[in-house]
């Protein structure tokens, strides 16, 4: 059975959109594909004018690095790096020596200019997750994914995190689609859509 079927969602620039659902609906898997991380096996999957189910691994590949910041619920930040060399990233992949610039800039715009040399296991959780979206949107990219990003916070400091990622959002006029079980965090959005057994309930 199709875990998605007939999705299909715009989100203009600036725009803050939140997908919800019970579990196993299929909003992680929609996160996925959008972000080129899976392979829809059918079907048009359209991201920034490239058609993913066309593209080639390194076409998807660069496309992430380029234009789409993802924000997963677990970080995912590399351990032996400190806060600024994860943040930077996506620039130095890129080959772009102004990265570390960058990143300071976006680590003290998301509040933590003042821990850039710490390692992931000096962080609390809501601090390694404001690493993780100063990486996400270091490269100024024109979408952003977030998969739960407030999922392994505690509610206060996921409502900061939330508020320093949608304002973050608005300052760059990125798009972003966001994956959460929270109404309260849905409501914060600009549109909800709803998603049931792979299919847009509401």
């Amino acid at each position: 059975m199709p875990v998605l079927r007939g999705i299909d969602i715009t989100v203009n620039p600036g725009e803050i959109v939140a997908v919800t659902g019970p579990s196993g609906s299929g909003k992680s898997s929609l996160i996925a594909i959008i972000g080129g991380l899976e392979r829809a096996t059918a079907g048009t999957v359209n991201v920034l004018g490239s058609d993913l189910m066309q593209a080639s691994e390194a076409k998807r590949t660069a496309l992430r690095r380029n234009d789409i910041g993802i924000v997963f619920q677990s970080y995912h930040l590399v351990p032996a790096m400190t806060a600024l060399q994860n943040a930077a990233m996506p620039l130095m992949l890129s080959g772009q020596n102004t990265g570390t610039e960058a990143a300071q800039k976006m680590l003290e715009r998301v509040g933590l200019g003042h821990r850039v040399t710490h390692r992931p296991s000096a962080l609390s959780g809501g601090e390694q997750q404001r690493v993780a979206i100063a990486r996400a949107f270091v490269a100024q990219p024109k979408l952003i994914l977030a998969d739960e990003p407030t999922g392994n916070l505690d509610q206060e400091t996921g409502i900061d995190v939330a508020e320093t990622m949608f304002a973050l959002v608005r300052e760059t006029g990125a798009a972003m689609l966001m994956v959460t079980h929270d109404i309260s965090m849905a409501g914060k959005c600009d549109r909800t859509i709803s998603i049931d057994a792979g299919l847009i309930a509401a």
